[in-house]
């Protein structure tokens, strides 16, 4: 499988980017922010000291990190650290693990795309995953990671119809299916910020070294839990298309710039090439 190398010295073309931080929280622009809990990333968008209700979190991250994210908020926003909403990009449950404890203990609503609520609200699993593609041990592992749904019914809400995203001025969603049916990237055009989720990511999450590593390369959704690849396709291209100036994705490091922006184009270019599995191929 072949894989597009991103510089990591792409980060250091933004002036704002600041990823040293002592704990552990990436700020990328004054009002974004991300951590990496494990394999995955949350998002933190909102300004420092913003206080409770006056941010937003994207992505709930994996099983057991709910004290994690809290702490993180806390030491952020201020207050206890508590947002406006949770935003989901999809409910694969590397994303969904601290999604029920959060939104319980917060008490607040959790959006999504409408597609995606049976998986929201506790009635439909994903299908399981394909451990046969992408080699790496994440892979093989894949059988064993959770497709059961969780609940989170009482507080779930489709996105609203105009693509505005609650509590986010200035962002809109938009709907990037194929890693899963109702998956949503978010989109700020003044300064085209992009939360990707896993429509593309920025490490090969098939593999353990790189998932824990996160050397910069450019990918598809991790292949394993994609099942349809020809969506998948469709939205790498239409992102692409944005000619983004950042881009925080589900699993690896944020980048920007023209590098960045060279390897996403090659991504949406060659896509079956260089994203899809071999067996998947035309379907």
């Amino acid at each position: 499988m072949a894989q597009i190398p991103l510089p990591s010295a792409a980060a250091a073309e933004h002036p704002e980017f600041d990823l040293d931080r002592n704990d552990e929280t990436r700020q990328i622009v004054a009002d974004v922010a991300y951590r990496q809990l494990a394999i995955v990333n949350v998002v933190f968008v909102g300004f420092e000291g913003a206080g409770d209700g006056n941010w937003v979190l994207v992505d709930a991250g994996i099983p057991g990190s709910a004290r994690a994210i809290r702490s993180a908020a806390g030491a952020r926003f201020g207050g206890h650290g508590r947002p406006a909403c949770i935003i989901m990009t999809h409910a694969h449950f590397d994303h969904v693990g601290a999604l029920e404890t959060l939104a319980n203990q917060w008490d607040v609503p959790v959006y999504s795309h409408h597609a995606e609520h049976p998986y929201l609200d506790g009635t439909r699993s994903y299908p399981p995953a394909n451990p046969g593609v992408g080699g790496g041990l994440l892979a093989l592992l894949s059988p064993l990671f959770p497709t059961s749904p969780v609940n989170v019914a009482s507080r779930l809400y489709d996105l609203p119809a105009d693509h505005s995203v609650p509590f986010m001025q200035d962002w809109r969603w938009i709907h990037t299916p194929g890693h899963t049916p109702g998956h949503v990237s978010l989109w700020r055009e003044r300064d085209r910020v992009l939360i990707a989720g896993d429509a593309f990511i920025t490490t090969r999450q098939e593999s353990v070294y790189a998932a824990v590593t996160q050397t910069p390369e450019m990918h598809g959704p991790p292949m394993y839990f994609t099942p349809g690849w020809a969506s998948a396709k469709a939205s790498v291209r239409e992102l692409a298309a944005l000619a983004p100036e950042i881009v925080i994705t589900g699993h690896g490091a944020a980048m920007q710039g023209p590098a960045m922006r060279s390897a996403l184009d090659t991504l949406a270019e060659r896509f079956d090439e260089v994203a899809v599995p071999s067996q998947q191929r035309g379907r």
